[in-house]
């Protein structure tokens, strides 16, 4: 099912960089600023119950200058363009202002469910907040605090409620796509169409397409070897002579939706141009997807011997929180390194896949505990007792022990490598996941050393008026 997509719109300072946190739950590295094609705008992703859905960022929109400022002409028309709803947050202790009548006024021309957030209410009477946001025209006003959470679910459930099915979201299901579903995502103009064509072979016509669940993304099945693959492209398939423009329409919401239908994902980087921000953005991306990850630097066969030099070191230097990905340097236009992309796809997809036995897991987190212990804490020991495997694609370790909410990340990523060369995870993103143990004396309160000595003088106490007691009963018997 495609998400969801709402837009968030207002002025400046009126919270909506808070809510845009609290809907995503703070998921940092999914957050993107994309500079030069999407200005400021972010994206993020979050999820009510089972239900998914994608949160847009627009940044802040003066309303000046004539009305309709240059941002809310660019990167908020393109966000409205895309969206499904739209959460258009007021300051309720500002009150209205001319700005946001303006702002009201543009929303209105793209005809999308908009929804009003009196933001900042919190300690202010809910009823008297709102009152003056009726003027704006949009319906009942919700009043919320976008930092304290107040009635923010209420207004993501509202406005879910709303939003209509897509109408294609039954078509089929991903299922009915053999082999390992690949996405191929990039820049504009990188070679990701060539590489496309390329990878399917130019002698296929366009009747492969079909419709995607994605927003304008296509399914297209192919073989390669007795192979079986359904490439997931979300420019179009064309062939290379129907290519006309040389700057593909570019939408970070179908590279996201792409990746989440994916096995693999390719992302294709334009050697000539070295490594952009666009690049790491969408890399980042392909990391929360927890997809399995192949890079394809293009363009390498136009790169002089002094560039190719220049690029590798700098491959090196800014991936490496990316370093288990495999690179290939590629020429998609004469076919050079095209074919061994698919062995890594190959590779990844299995690795991503790959079960592992209970056993072998301890038996190889034993070994890493042993060749570096964990740290101590307040001067105890952190103890990792026993793994097993949580789930595939990405492969997820759940590692139980005492104190393990106190590991640092290095020694996370210490056992990651671990378990990475030791299962031959390559390729793909492996995550581990702590619980510790219960403790039984958890919740006692622990005794001071005086504490301790007055129960065993109390105990002591005791026991000698037990045997005075005695005695005095012996001594009736007697008499």
């Amino acid at each position: 099912m495609s998400k969801p997509i709402i837009a968030l719109v207002g002025r400046p300072n009126v919270g909506k960089s808070t809510l845009f946190n609290r809907l995503t739950r703070s998921r940092d590295a999914i957050v993107a600023d994309y500079p030069g094609l999407t200005r400021d705008r972010q994206y993020g992703t979050g999820r009510v119950g089972s239900q998914p859905y994608i949160v847009v960022d627009t940044g802040g929109l003066s309303g000046e200058t004539e009305g309709v400022d240059p941002l809310m002409a660019g990167q908020v028309r393109a966000a409205l363009d895309e969206a499904d709803a739209v959460l258009f947050l007021v300051d309720g202790r500002q009150g209205i202002l001319p700005a946001d009548e303006v702002i009201a006024n543009y929303v209105r021309l793209f005809d999308k469910p908009v929804h009003v957030l009196v933001n900042k209410a919190e300690g202010y009477d809910h009823d008297l907040a709102k009152s003056e946001f009726f003027q704006l025209g949009m319906g009942e006003p919700l009043a919320i605090s976008s930092a304290h959470g107040d009635n923010v679910e209420k207004a993501i459930n509202d406005v879910l409620a709303e939003i209509p099915e897509k109408e294609h979201e039954d078509e089929f299901e991903l299922d009915d796509h053999p082999g390992v579903r690949v996405a191929v995502i990039g820049r504009p103009n990188v070679g990701k169409s060539t590489l496309i064509n390329r990878m399917i072979g130019e002698e296929r016509v366009v009747a492969f397409d079909m419709p995607g669940t994605t927003r304008d993304s296509i399914f297209v099945p192919f073989e390669r070897d007795g192979e079986p693959y359904t490439l997931i492209d979300t420019a179009g398939v064309r062939r290379r002579k129907n290519i006309k423009e040389k700057i593909e329409k570019f939408s970070i919401v179908k590279a996201m939706e792409a990746m989440d239908q994916s096995h693999v994902v390719i992302l294709v980087i334009d050697g000539s141009e070295g490594l952009t921000d666009q690049d790491l953005t969408l890399l980042g991306l392909a990391i929360e997807s927890g997809r399995g990850l192949v890079l394809a630097v293009n363009k390498w066969d136009n790169l002089t011997s002094y560039q190719r030099e220049q690029v590798k070191n700098e491959l090196e230097r800014r991936l490496q929180f990316a370093e288990y990905a495999k690179q290939h340097l590629i020429s998609a236009l004469h076919g050079s390194g095209v074919g061994d992309l698919f062995k890594t796809v190959q590779m990844v997809y299995k690795a991503a896949f790959k079960k592992v036995s209970t056993s072998d897991l301890n038996r190889v987190l034993e070994q890493a505990v042993h060749e570096h212990q964990p740290p101590l804490v307040a001067g105890r020991r952190v103890k990792l007792r026993y793994a097993h495997l949580g789930g595939l694609n990405p492969p997820r370790v759940i590692v139980h022990g005492n104190q393990v909410d106190k590991l640092s990340e290095s020694y996370t990523r210490y056992l990651v490598g671990v378990f990475r060369k030791a299962f031959k995870w390559v390729g793909t993103p492996i995550t581990i996941e702590y619980k510790a143990n219960e403790n039984p004396f958890e919740g006692r309160k622990s005794k001071t050393k005086t504490e301790r000595k007055m129960n065993e003088r109390e105990k002591a106490d005791a026991l000698m008026r037990k045997r005075k007691k005695k005695k005095k009963v012996q001594k009736k018997r007697i008499q």
